[in-house]
């Protein structure tokens, strides 16, 4: 019984650490962040911080790994097997998931010491390579590199033009916009 209210508290610490994280490198950049200041803004013991991480850079890399892991899941969970006829249950899986992280993604998007932005580059060329590859199956390698290139910072681009504009456009149309540029560059190129 015990173990389950220290894995409780532990869990509550972990998130407050990396709000005031986030929240700190709203406020100025990561490099000048210490561990005192995230647990001063979230009215945590200092030693509660190292009892979890050694450091803000690993603390910054949990909160990635987390979000990272989270649109994995998604994109597991919208897999089709074969050829996909459509993205845009995924697309509007992982807008919805962004919408309600904006901040979080903003934050580690506009922030030069994250490696959020390359990380999440990665994850969707991974993903993305399969999908174009049941489509595609004669592509040629370099080719389907260049494309998946152009397709990941392209999509993460429509992401920071979206949180630019203030989320003005409805998710929707994101969606078939997004859908439209993937298929259209896939299709240009590869056909």
């Amino acid at each position: 019984m015990i173990k389950h209210s220290e894995d409780r508290r532990a869990r509550r610490s972990r998130t407050m650490m990396k709000q005031g994280l986030l929240e700190l490198m709203r406020e100025k950049p990561f490099s000048s962040i210490t561990a005192r200041e995230v647990t001063d803004r979230m009215d945590l013991n200092r030693g509660t911080f190292y009892l979890h991480y050694p450091d803000t850079g690993t603390l910054l890399r949990s909160i990635e790994d987390d979000m990272l892991s989270d649109a994995q899941r998604m994109i597991d969970e919208n897999r089709t097997d074969g050829n996909p006829t459509t993205l845009q249950p995924l697309f509007r899986t992982v807008l919805d998931y962004i919408a309600a992280n904006r901040e979080a993604f903003h934050t580690l998007l506009a922030n030069d010491s994250s490696r959020f932005m390359d990380r999440m580059q990665e994850l969707i060329s991974q993903n993305g390579a399969a999908v174009i590859r049941s489509r595609f199956p004669d592509a040629k390698d370099d080719t389907l590199r260049y494309l998946l290139s152009f397709i990941t910072y392209g999509l993460i681009g429509l992401i920071q033009e979206w949180f630019r504009t203030s989320i003005v456009t409805d998710r929707e149309s994101l969606v078939r916009s997004a859908e439209r540029m993937v298929s259209g560059a896939s299709e240009y190129l590869l056909c």
